[in-house]
């Protein structure tokens, strides 16, 4: 198993941020970026299909795992600028982003803002935001809001995964950080609501593979198509029967797909 280095850093405000790095200490970076209201351990039975070719990088999020502090305004832009500093401390000037969820919120913003720190982009599972992005059935957004613990685990775990995936974690690591607060996890659901990368989708240089499931009820397959509309010379790659986790349950037929694009991109 692969030694994997953890260190905390302290941002440009002062707030402490956890990363965590392993795989092959001369391979080219892979900057792996997780979804909402999550900390690294998102990745933490997918990062090993990577670190043969690539020398992971993750980091908690402000108000997940090891990066806790006050929460002041924070964005998809802020958490972008946090991933830039991130690569900064780690001595990377460039290096493939692989985002997913929110994650692929913060990597559009990475993007834009520091195009010359990201030689590949990858986006799973995420949607544009703003006004033209498609909104997740109502009802699913009621269920979220209404259901209260072992029922609103259940419901989630039905949102990520298919019933026929027999293999299914009894405990998924997608989920959500069950050790943030209440205040944590509201103001991380604003910043997944308020992001808008619509008008600035255009100016993403980098190679982009846009990767989705076609059942995704959390954030509709639509927003894929979008993001492909939007981001010039990019590709997309639509996952039959997949969900919102449909990147770790076909992970054996999505990784190799996303590993041989980054490696020709990055």
């Amino acid at each position: 198993m692969e030694t994997r280095d953890q260190l905390t850093i302290t941002a440009r405000d002062g707030f402490p941020l956890a990363i965590q790095v392993s795989g092959p200490p001369e391979a080219p970076a892979l900057l792996l970026l997780q979804g909402q209201s999550n900390s690294h351990e998102w990745w933490d039975e997918l990062r090993s299909d990577f670190e043969p070719q690539f020398r992971t990088v993750t980091f908690d999020y402000r108000g997940t795992g090891g990066s806790r502090g006050e929460l002041s305004e924070i964005s998809t832009a802020s958490f972008a600028a946090d991933a830039a500093e991130v690569l900064d401390h780690v001595g990377i000037t460039r290096a493939a982003v692989y985002g997913t969820s929110m994650g692929g919120r913060v990597a559009q913003m990475l993007a834009v803002d520091f195009p010359e720190r990201v030689g590949a982009l990858v986006l799973g599972c995420t949607t544009p935001g703003g006004p033209n992005s498609v909104r997740r059935p109502r009802e699913v957004g009621q269920n979220l809001a209404r259901l209260r613990g072992r029922e609103h685990t259940q419901y989630l775990f039905s949102l990520f995964y298919t019933p026929n995936w027999t293999v299914a974690p009894s405990y998924s690591k997608l989920l959500g950080d069950d050790t943030m607060t209440a205040q944590e996890s509201a103001a991380h659901l604003r910043i997944s609501a308020r992001h808008n990368g619509w008008e600035r989708l255009p100016e993403i240089t980098a190679p982009t593979l846009i990767v989705h499931g076609d059942d995704d009820l959390m954030n509709p397959v639509a927003n894929a198509h979008l993001l492909h509309e939007r981001i010039p010379n990019s590709r997309i790659r639509i996952c039959p029967g997949g969900r919102h986790g449909f990147f770790e349950e076909f992970a054996e037929v999505v990784n190799p797909e996303i590993l041989g694009f980054l490696s020709a991109g990055s």
